[in-house]
């Protein structure tokens, strides 16, 4: 009988600021591009994140990864990284990246996937990154 597959998901928050801003546009440009966003002195998010995996449950452990290891790899790899920090500035993972919501789930994903990779059975299926409670993005490992 084949096993089921489940996902599981982790959810974290952090709190960061961050510019929109591409040094490759005119500042008259990126104020068109980005708005309010583009503000000199960047501005703040409560952000959170969802991470899910998803695998067979197997039957000696009954846990297609064990949630513990998930937060570890996460506080450590994301949310001692971020939180509280000027993403543009502080986070040298996201230094050259326009850091909007959809690039730092895609950095996001990048970051954590080789510490996953080291946990055989289960695979990394999304990340969600919430800028706001109303709006969030998806990254699903695709590429264009």
């Amino acid at each position: 009988m084949p096993q089921p597959y489940v996902e599981i998901t982790r959810r974290e928050e952090f709190s960061a600021s961050h510019r929109l801003h591409n040094p490759a546009l005119s500042d008259a440009d990126n104020r068109t591009v980005f708005g309010i966003c583009n503000n000199l002195y960047g501005h703040g998010h409560n952000y959170a994140f969802e991470v899910t995996l998803g695998g067979p449950v197997p039957v000696m452990s009954g846990m297609v990864m064990d949630l513990n290891i998930l937060m570890r790899i996460l506080k450590t790899e994301i949310v001692e990284q971020v939180d509280h920090k000027h993403l543009n500035h502080d986070v040298a993972w996201l230094q050259g990246k326009v850091t909007t919501a959809e690039n730092i789930a895609v950095s996001i994903w990048e970051r954590i996937a080789p510490h996953l990779a080291q946990h055989p059975g289960s695979k990394l299926v999304k990340v969600r990154v919430f800028e706001s409670r109303d709006n969030f993005v998806e990254y699903r490992g695709q590429t264009a």
